[in-house]
This record gives structure tokens, C-alpha cells and sequence, in this order.
């Protein structure tokens, strides 16, 4: 909905800026004879000041030695206890077998 009003307004804009009198005033400014153009006065150029010569710096100052932080050392971790095995076989489900006979064949 907001794109459709911004189409609207631009439309609306366009409409508004293509009428008669905005384009006669446009081709009487295009027919103005060119004026003469006047120069500007020379205009002062900025002083760029001389940067030193890299032999003429004093020397970088060191930077100072800072203490030595503390070791920082963990406690050890706690034993933890063995992953247990998963069984690779499936017990029997009583309740699936079938029911003992009770004939012999």
C-alpha cells in the first residue's frame, strides 16, 4: 500500500511540473542570449607547511616495562566416570513369545 502511494505522489508530481507554463519558462531561459562572464580575482594560494626531514626527528621514546601479570592456572578438572557400553543384543520380551504348548507333538 505504501509503494502505491508513493507511485501516486510521484505521478502527481510529474503531472504537476509537465504543464505549459513550467515548460515556456524553461525554453525562454534556454533562449536567453549568454551574458558575458566575468572572471573571478585570483584567488590566495594556501601556504603548505614544510614537513621535517625523517633524519631531523628525535628519537621514539621506548615504552616502558610493565609488570608481568600473574600466572593464571586452573584446577584440574574432576574424573568423570566412564561412558557405559550400550548392549548390541535384545533381550527377549516375555510377553511376545508365544504361549507354551501344552500337547506334544
Amino acid at each position: 500500500m505504501t509503494s502505491f502511494n508513493c507511485f501516486i505522489l510521484a505521478l502527481f508530481a510529474a503531472l504537476m511540473f509537465s504543464g505549459i507554463d513550467v515548460s515556456v519558462a524553461a525554453r525562454r531561459l534556454q533562449q536567453l542570449p549568454t551574458l558575458p562572464k566575468t572572471g573571478l580575482p585570483p584567488l590566495p594560494q594556501p601556504m603548505i607547511p614544510t614537513l621535517p626531514q625523517p633524519g631531523s626527528l628525535p628519537p621514539f621514546p621506548g615504552i616502558p616495562n610493565l609488570p608481568s601479570a600473574p600466572k593464571v592456572t586452573l584446577p584440574p578438572l574432576p574424573s568423570f566416570p566412564l561412558i557405559p557400553t550400550i548392549p548390541t543384543t535384545i533381550p527377549s520380551i516375555p510377553f511376545l513369545s508365544p504361549p507354551p504348548s501344552t500337547t506334544s507333538p
